[in-house]
């Protein structure tokens, strides 16, 4: 993992500029792996699971519930949570994917190819995880940032990571186990990753079916900010308000573009 540099991030300050621009929702939390559990455990105010749990679950503890919560391997249901955030190993048996067929795959073949699609924390550096709402300033920092919001709330921020140093983003979908398409590339690559969170993170998380899951660094998440109070100048705003599918298109267009 790449630690966050020297400079401070008022993490409050983001999740204050954020439902601003936004209108969140959903809880802004970070979410950070540790090296050793006692780590982890030394958080202060940390919750220990006393079930069995997916991340998904362990993840909305924190999204709707606001509580700050660790876990270790033992605490999650089986390796394919376990694997995504590198807390077992991604081995032959994993990659089989042998308990996908005839419920997520129709074939073996599928099953594997679904496995080895996902972006996962390599195995071994890591014993324990933390998630935490963001305001708390206890995982100091994180590695990441989840932001759960609509698509109309998303394509907002997508657009202020934009606004400056543009790039196009490309990201994917695996389908079942979207949690790699967001904490666990985000974590294994430390880029922005958007995922359309899968039936387990709905079923089991709670996720709502409007909601989306942006996953990125603090130093991302203050740029998309930057980004979108810059839009907002500019009359780019949300909420995104209807223009009329009937109406003369030009005296709305000439509000952005009539001087250009």
């Amino acid at each position: 993992m790449q630690q966050q540099s020297a400079e401070r991030i008022d993490l409050a300050g983001l999740v204050a500029d954020l439902n601003s621009l936004l209108r969140l929702k959903t809880t802004v939390i970070g979410m950070k792996l540790f090296a050793q559990a006692a780590e982890m455990e030394a958080i202060p105010k940390i919750r220990r699971p006393n079930a069995i749990h997916t991340t998904d679950q362990i993840v909305s503890m924190a999204a709707r519930l606001g509580w700050t919560v660790g876990i270790t391997a033992d605490d999650l249901v089986g390796s394919q949570c376990r694997a995504v955030i590198g807390l077992s190993p991604q081995d032959d048996k994993w990659l089989a994917g042998e308990n996908y067929v005839g419920v997520w795959h129709g074939t073996a073949e599928d099953a594997r190819k679904r496995q080895e699609a996902l972006d996962v924390v390599p195995f071994g550096h890591y014993q324990a995880l933390a998630v935490s709402p963001l305001t708390s300033g206890r995982l100091d920092p994180p590695d990441i940032c989840l932001v759960y919001a609509t698509p109309g709330q998303m394509i907002i921020l997508i657009n202020g990571l934009q606004y400056t140093g543009y790039r196009k983003f490309e990201w994917g979908v695996v389908g079942e186990t979207a949690c790699a398409d967001s904490w666990g590339r985000a974590l294994k690559t430390g880029e922005p990753s958007l995922s359309l969170p899968c039936y387990a993170e709905r079923r089991y998380g709670g996720v709502p079916d409007e909601e989306m899951l942006m996953a990125l660094k603090p130093a991302h998440l203050a740029k998309a900010i930057e980004g979108m109070k810059a839009l907002a100048k500019n009359g780019l705003r949300y909420p995104i308000p209807p223009y009329g599918i009937q109406s003369d298109v030009r005296a709305g267009m000439g509000v952005s573009y009539a001087k250009k």
